[in-house]
């Protein structure tokens, strides 16, 4: 199957000789991810789940700036009750888990800034290949004042530790793509965009011709191996973020580009 596909406008999904492309696709917003991303890339993990002739997955964003830069901030103006932020987090914990899940090897080809739910979605990943000029962090703690999903808390201290998570929110700090090469956020540097989508597409040949079972034992069983916080294991703790005045305070800053005045409360 070498026809492309679009999933919409903003996600666009592409299978040829059994390598699927997904691609962010909303460069004038630093491939921020609406709700509806979110939900189609899960989509798309189920469908690759049902078709044994994809053999790996390549996600990566339009442009040089950024893989993604997480979740539409603009989205988060809708959020009334407590029930909105817990259904926000648990539907980012079931799409993320069902990428993490997706049956084939996951390569993340990350150019430019990958922050947020975009580093959420790289984590995810089995391999991640980045450029010189890749940034890699979660800064929620100077720009909105919320909290990661329990998935991504876990997924974060497998990776790198919990003293070096702490680090990463704790000083809101992008990690540069050498650093994130010796901690484990990037598993290989390229020195450019151009080289970095043929180096996605080397990789995902190579993995590609390997046993397709073996691959998929050997992921499942490293899943498992990680234990993942349960959503109930962390309602308190989101709630105490996203009902926060420091909250609403960080996402009108945000979105009129303004310090925020954080409070704590």
């Amino acid at each position: 199957m070498n026809a492309p596909v679009q999933a919409n406008e903003d996600l666009i999904y592409t299978v040829e000789d059994g390598i699927a492309r997904l691609t962010f696709n909303r460069p004038q917003a630093r491939n921020a991810l609406t709700f509806a991303m979110y939900e189609q890339m899960a989509s798309i993990c189920e469908t690759i789940n049902t078709d044994r002739s994809i053999k790996a997955l390549i996600l990566t964003g339009a442009g040089d700036k950024a893989f993604a830069s997480g979740t539409d901030i603009s989205q988060f103006r809708a959020f009334k009750t407590a029930q909105d932020a817990l259904d926000y987090e648990a539907r980012i914990d079931r799409v993320l888990g069902t990428l993490e899940r997706c049956r084939v090897p996951t390569i993340a080809a990350i150019a430019g800034a990958c922050t947020g739910g975009g580093a959420g979605i790289a984590a995810c990943c089995d391999i991640r290949i980045g450029t010189a000029a890749t940034r890699i962090g979660f800064p929620i703690a100077r720009t909105l004042g919320n909290c990661l999903s329990m998935s991504n808390i876990s997924r974060l201290v497998s990776l790198v530790g919990p003293a070096r998570t702490k680090d990463l929110i704790f000083k809101a700090r992008l990690v540069e793509a050498p650093e994130a090469l010796a901690l484990g956020l990037l598993n290989e540097i390229v020195p450019d965009v151009a080289t970095l989508q043929l180096r996605a597409e080397e990789t995902a040949k190579l993995v590609a011709s390997h046993a397709p079972i073996t691959l998929e034992v050997t992921k499942e069983a490293v899943r498992r191996i990680r234990r993942t916080l349960s959503r109930d294991e962390g309602e308190d703790l989101i709630l105490r973020a996203y009902m926060s005045e420091d909250f609403r305070e960080g996402m009108e800053a945000f979105l009129n580009k303004r310090t925020p005045n954080w409070k704590g409360k």
